[in-house]
């Protein structure tokens, strides 16, 4: 049996400057051929998971391509044709099943539903191939994901740490399937609710309970049940929330439970909204905290990259150090400038620099403001670490030339990238010699994903609402494309 094995993944962020090209792809993770195996086979991946697969079944595996970039915005014509173009041109040679992992939010220059192309394209020059697929929880899904595969599922977990879990589910269910074993019918449906990511974490309500209802249809004999919470950073017509299911063979059983899924989650779309508080307030709670100890986390989470934000906005970090906290450490600043300077001065050296802010952002009607600083060069280094935490498990991570700036004699110490990285694992800062566990403040742009990491070592977590393309204040932006009605934007059932 040959498999094709392939991923190509993509968080689209249309209202973020920052241009998704080939480059970026390559700064994160892109290999072909064999290379893409080597990369991903022994890391908690879906990927990881179905080469895994492939090779107790004795199956070929064939990677044309795996490819991921960090959230940004709008993939160019050339990387995605570049990228789709390798998938496709393997199906087109010839081989007997296909798993693809995938994320379910690409956008691109030409192309609004990148996936659904990507999986209509493959249906074109293989029509009779199964095909199976893994999406990431903020996937927006479509028909054309849907018409076009064989079984489709997302992550339940946000923190993604269950990526090679649901990976190894759905490829079981079509291996099933080839092997007669099962027949995989799907149904699916939007759900007219934007939901705000900073409410989608599956820990608390309440994504934890619609992810448990998921959970238990699954239990109850399905073969696989996703309710996505989908990624609300992009202006597309099929934005927001939906339900998919694959039952074995009956499909009024798969639309039976989709239906339940749809009423059970919109029964609960007030709580998939981010409650807002001024910074000065949050501020005045984080330092009361910090006095009994810590680490004490702040989330600088409208500038986050992990969602396609610019990483370069300085000011929750300016309202950090202005509020006089002490033992803070940043994680991280995207400002490849401000490394080359610090390189140039050397560790050791007293440098002023104007941090950050070198990103202007239209979609917001905000020019870059730099934040004037003065500090030691404490330590340089080439980025580089390989991920131990439970998401991304085994992945190398390349944050480029890196740099760490301390100020006002190391009370602030701040981690500076030349490549933009969320800060999900410890090794954002232990590749740096700072140990976060014995920091007072951790200032992390994120918003979820760091409790894959950091959650065990905090005392306290507080959101700090700052500026930023991954704002969850959905008046500082303009949706013009939207499928309408939605909720919050208009009233529904």
């Amino acid at each position: 049996m040959r498999v094709l094995v392939a991923m190509m993944k993509h968080e689209t962020n249309t209202f973020s400057p920052l241009v998704t090209d080939l480059a970026r792809f390559e700064a994160w993770g892109l290999h072909y051929g064999p290379a893409a195996e080597r990369a991903y086979a022994d890391t908690a991946m879906p990927m990881g998971a179905y080469i895994r697969l492939c090779r107790a079944r004795g199956a070929e595996v064939i990677t044309p391509v795996a490819a991921e970039a960090m959230p940004g915005g709008i993939v160019t014509r050339e990387a995605y044709e570049t990228l789709a173009g390798a998938i496709v041109e393997t199906a087109r040679q010839g081989v007997d099943a296909m798993l693809l992992d995938l994320h379910g939010a690409m956008v691109a220059e030409h192309v609004a539903d990148g996936e659904g192309e990507l999986l209509r394209r493959l249906r074109a020059v293989a029509p009779h191939v199964p095909i199976a697929v893994t999406c990431d929880l903020h996937c927006n899904l479509t028909q054309a994901m849907v018409e076009n595969c064989d079984a489709l599922i997302g992550y339940k977990t946000y923190p993604h740490v269950d990526m090679a879990e649901v990976g190894e589910r759905i490829a079981r269910v079509l291996f099933d399937a080839i092997d007669g074993k099962c027949r995989p019918v799907m149904a699916f449906s939007p759900i007219p609710v934007l939901a705000q990511t900073l409410r989608m974490g599956t820990d608390d309500a309440p994504m934890k309970d619609v992810v448990g209802e998921a959970r238990r249809l699954e239990d109850a004999g399905l073969l696989a049940a996703t309710v996505f919470g989908g990624f609300p950073m992009a202006d597309v017509a099929h934005a927001g929330m939906a339900a998919v299911v694959v039952a074995d063979g009956d499909g009024k059983a798969a639309q039976d439970a989709v239906d339940h899924l749809v009423d059970f989650t919109r029964a609960r779309r007030d709580d998939f909204l981010y409650d807002h508080e001024p910074i000065e307030t949050a501020l005045d709670r984080a330092a009361l905290l910090g006095e009994a100890g810590g680490p004490v986390i702040l989330l600088d989470h409208a500038d986050n990259c992990g969602s396609g934000g610019t990483q370069d906005v300085m000011g929750v970090i300016a309202a950090v150090i202005d509020k006089g906290l002490r033992d803070v450490a940043v994680g991280a600043v995207f400002d490849p400038q401000a490394v080359t300077a610090m390189a140039a001065a050397g560790v050791g050296s007293t440098i002023t620099l104007d941090l950050g802010g070198r990103i202007a952002m239209p979609a917001l009607g905000l020019e870059g403001r730099p934040l004037s600083v003065t500090g030691r060069v404490k330590v340089l280094t080439d980025g580089r670490f390989i991920v131990r935490g439970p998401m991304y498990t085994g992945v190398t991570v390349e944050m480029g030339p890196t740099a760490v700036l301390a100020i006002d004699d190391g009370r602030v110490e701040i981690v500076i990238t030349s490549r933009h990285h969320e800060p999900w694992d410890r090794g954002v800062f232990t590749s740096v010699g700072i140990d976060p566990a014995a920091k007072r403040y951790l200032l992390l742009k994120s918003r979820i994903h760091y409790r894959a990491g950091f959650a065990p070592l905090a005392k306290a977590t507080l959101t700090l609402d700052g500026e930023g393309v991954t704002t969850s204040d959905n008046s500082k932006l303009s949706y013009g494309r939207l499928a309408r009605p939605i909720y919050p934007f208009d009233r529904i059932n």
